[in-house]
This record gives C-alpha cells, structure tokens and sequence, in this order.
C-alpha cells in the first residue's frame, strides 16, 4: 500500500480486517480499503508523529496518539475527528479501546496512562508508571488491564475497582510490548 509522503510509525487494522489506518511521521493518518487496496481517507489533525492507532471494537470509529501530545477519536464515515482528550505532558505513545467500547485508554511518554470515558468524554482514571508507558493490552474476558514502561515493569489494573491487582518487574531494558495469552491466564512482554 502507498500513500504516505513520510515514514509509517503504526499501522491498525479493522475488527473486519476490511480497512487498515496507518500514522505517519508527519502526523498524517490514512485510510486503505483492503479490498481495493487504495488510499481512500486522508486524515489531519495531529501537529506531530502520530504513534498508535486502535480501532473501536464496535463501529467506525478508531483512535490516534501523538507526540504532539494528544489522543483523537476519528469517525471514518464523517471524515473527521469527533473527540480531543488532552492531559498528558508528552507524546502518546499507546492507545486502546476496552473490549466493551466504553473508554479509550492512552499510555504517555510522561510515565502515565489515563482511562477515558467515551460517553461523558473525560478522564475517568490515570495511574503512573517511574518510566515512559510503551505498552496497554486488555485482558480476554476479564474486565483486566496490562501497562508496560521502560522503568522494566508491567501493572495490572482491575478496570471494574480502577486498582492495581498485580505488578511485576522485570529483568534487563523496559518493556517494549505486553499482551494477555489467548485464555488471559498469563501476560508475555518483551
């Protein structure tokens, strides 16, 4: 697929894999029907990279976190961005929608992450981390959250009690990535 002028920095597909969205180093996101394999959105807004990209689990909707420090919520169908959540001190540098498509979640080179609430569109909950937060996965069935940092540790969030149920550390740089196995009873980082 081609489109972007400058590098790609994160690509997302669809719950459908019908569409992909891809932000780039400029801050540009694209949209590319799959089927058509073609650019068919050109999205702006963002002042810098754009870092993660996650689609709504439910709708046309996916979300957008940035250097420039902000996390957008974008509708495909309207062309546009719906929602600005500001907050965090540094770039974005992860975003995710809960399983359930109530809130949105962006981890921050500025050691936090900040659960938001899509229908009321304000923080809901943040928690810290001592490092940058590179990572967020969602556990399977549970309502569960797993946060990585360069600070080498790994929190899980009970989303239900908004608490921390667990945390680890671990050995050697900060994590780059977390994610839940298929049946949640174990996280693997790298």
């Amino acid at each position: 697929l081609s489109g972007h002028t400058s590098p790609v920095s994160c690509v997302c597909f669809d719950a459908q894999e019908e569409t992909l969205v891809g932000g780039a180093e400029s801050g540009t996101i694209k949209l590319w029907d799959l089927d058509q394999g073609k650019a068919i959105r050109t999205l702006l807004g963002h002042r810098s990279e754009c870092l993660s990209a996650d689609f709504h689990p439910y709708g046309a909707f996916f979300a957008s976190g940035s250097l420039d420090t902000n996390l957008k919520v974008w509708d495909v169908r309207r062309k546009t961005c719906i929602q600005t959540y500001k907050g965090h001190l540094q770039g974005v540098s992860s975003v995710r929608f809960s399983p359930d498509g109530k809130w949105v979640v962006s981890a921050g080179q500025d050691n936090i992450v900040k659960i938001w609430d899509l229908t009321a569109g304000k923080l809901l909950h943040d928690y810290q981390h001592d490092g940058p937060v590179s990572c967020l996965d969602f556990h399977p069935s549970e309502l569960l959250m797993v946060s990585g940092s360069a600070d080498r540790s790994l929190k899980v969030i009970d989303l239900d009690a908004l608490a921390p149920v667990a945390s680890a550390a671990g050995e050697g740089g900060g994590v780059l990535s977390a994610a839940f196995s298929h049946d949640g009873r174990a996280v693997l980082s790298v």
